[in-house]
């Protein structure tokens, strides 16, 4: 009787121990916390990859990227305290498609942007995709605009890119066009990156909309299509995004926002 007597105080003063380690942690170890957790946002090294194509095909207009799918994943991810850094295939300025930049697509971002020549000039200086390594950055996203469908569909240096920063797990996300950059990446086993995978982008019906269907040399959802994917949409002009593991894509420039913060999610 004594022995059990003996245990139970025992497991009593354990008991009472356990407890009193687990009240609420002093104001000193959650300011810790909270230094630590600012730490690792700012230590977020996100790369920027944008088109440096500015023809629209025949047809004599200008294109380039979209300006609200830069600036909202931009300053989503800079508020953060994110280092970023820009890349284009043939270094230099990025062309912006002049639509993207008209009264009627202006948004809180857009303003922003259009106010803040930090960002433009980084805009006027990107760096050389060939002279970027992966090792460098935590993740990769790409915003769209029509152009990336004629030059980063199509480039080895950002295929290869795209493929390193999925052999390491880390997120790779693109919004609207930009999925575009994905035609022919693959996994180490050689099949295509988006088979059988969850993925969204600019809508065949979206394309239409906008009269571009008989000009662009890829209809983003075709291609995804064909590539194995499982492309799903919202509606028209609808912000509508989806992560599939590491794979993050947004359909549209409404979607950038929502792409952003899923990124930014990732990187936590």
């Amino acid at each position: 009787m004594n022995i059990l007597k003996t245990l139970a105080l025992t497991l009593t003063i354990v008991t009472a121990s356990s407890c009193k380690e687990s009240k609420s942690k002093t104001p000193s170890e959650k300011v810790s916390e909270v230094k630590k957790e600012l730490k690792k946002e700012n230590d977020m090294k996100v790369l920027f990859v944008l088109t440096s194509h500015d023809e629209l095909g025949d047809t004599g207009k200008k294109t380039g990227f979209w300006v609200e799918e830069f600036a909202s994943p931009y300053y989503t991810l800079l508020d953060k305290g994110a280092t970023i850094t820009l890349a284009t295939p043939k270094g230099g300025a990025a062309p912006i498609d002049p639509s993207s930049d008209s009264p009627d697509a202006a948004t809180e971002a857009t303003k922003r942007f259009n106010n803040d020549a930090e960002a433009k000039a980084l805009i006027a200086n990107t760096k050389k995709l060939e002279d970027i390594n992966a090792d460098d950055y935590d993740a990769v996203f790409y915003p769209g605009g029509h152009g990336p469908l004629w030059d980063l569909a199509n480039d080895a240096t950002s295929i290869a890119l795209i493929e390193k920063f999925n052999t390491q797990k880390k997120p790779i996300a693109f919004v609207c066009h930009a999925p575009a950059a994905l035609k022919d990446v693959k996994n180490e086993d050689g099949t295509r990156l988006v088979k059988g995978k969850k993925v969204t982008g600019f809508s065949n019906t979206e394309e239409t909309q906008v009269g571009l269907t008989e000009v662009v040399p890829i209809l983003v959802e075709d291609m995804l299509i064909e590539n194995g994917a499982f492309y799903s949409n919202a509606d028209a002009w609808q912000a509508y995004a989806i992560q599939d593991g590491n794979l993050i894509t947004g359909q549209n420039p409404a979607s950038s926002e929502l792409v952003a913060e899923k990124l930014l999610e990732s990187l936590k």
